[in-house]
């Protein structure tokens, strides 16, 4: 874990209420797609945690969703507004375990850890599937960049707008083979994917945080070896470990 400050570059919607933010400074501390900064906020007492969608030696790229006040608070940031943002946060997904061709699947704010996983898998030769999903077709985002990396992308809406009607869960009963999957979404998205998938996997959980660093245990959840801190230990978490 870094504290840092870093300076916005950019603060853009992608959709109604999703927003990508590009931030330079010091991004040494993040060695793994799915893990999360947490952003200090001015008129509020804890961090935001946001997970991270792509870096490089000196840029960070967010995406989030305005859903509560401190989100409302980071869509009126301007360029050259400065935050003070712990990065290197949690444990990132192990592409190691991967295979050839894993299937990534990401649902609403699930989706942007995907896209850095993606980046990585590719770099090492794999043929990732990606499969995105949104309750409909005006809150689908990045699409087009999944596709700019060479991907497979399959798109799910809930209300059948854009590609399958249906979930992600729809989707990946369709998949003739994949070898591994990786997964970040809300917890009843990840619990049906548990269930579906017919392969071992990595999920990424959702989870309120205090400290976001392990100290204050208000993230903890049940595992097959004791209680994790979904900060610290997780945010990524193996399919044969979990009690549901």
């Amino acid at each position: 874990m870094k504290q840092s400050w870093f300076t916005i570059e950019e603060n853009k919607p992608l959709t109604s209420s999703v927003y990508r933010m590009v931030l330079s400074g010091d991004t040494s501390a993040i060695t793994a797609s799915g893990q999360f900064v947490n952003i200090k906020l001015d008129g509020f007492f804890l961090r935001r945690p946001i997970s991270v969608c792509d870096y490089n030696d000196s840029t960070l790229t967010i995406l989030y969703k305005v859903v509560g006040k401190g989100t409302e608070k980071m869509a009126t940031l301007l360029p050259a507004d400065k935050l003070d943002i712990l990065t290197g946060l949690g444990n990132g997904y192990d592409t190691a375990k991967s295979g050839n061709t894993p299937v990534l699947i990401g649902g609403g704010v699930g989706v942007p850890p995907m896209f850095r996983l993606a980046k990585n898998l590719v770099a090492e030769g794999k043929s990732p599937i990606v499969v995105l999903g949104f309750q409909t077709a005006a809150e689908v985002f990045y699409k087009e960049e999944f596709e700019a990396l060479g991907v497979d992308v399959h798109i799910a809406t809930a209300d059948g707008s854009v590609g399958v009607k249906g979930f992600v869960t729809d989707v990946v009963k369709s998949l003739s083979a994949y070898t591994y999957f990786y997964t970040c979404g809300p917890e009843p998205m990840l619990r049906a994917l548990s269930d579906c998938t017919t392969t071992s996997g990595q999920l990424s959980f959702e989870e309120r945080m205090g400290c976001g660093f392990g100290a204050c245990m208000g993230c903890s959840c049940k595992t097959k070896y004791g209680n994790k801190r979904i900060c610290k230990d997780g945010p990524v978490l193996e399919k044969e470990e979990i009690i549901w």
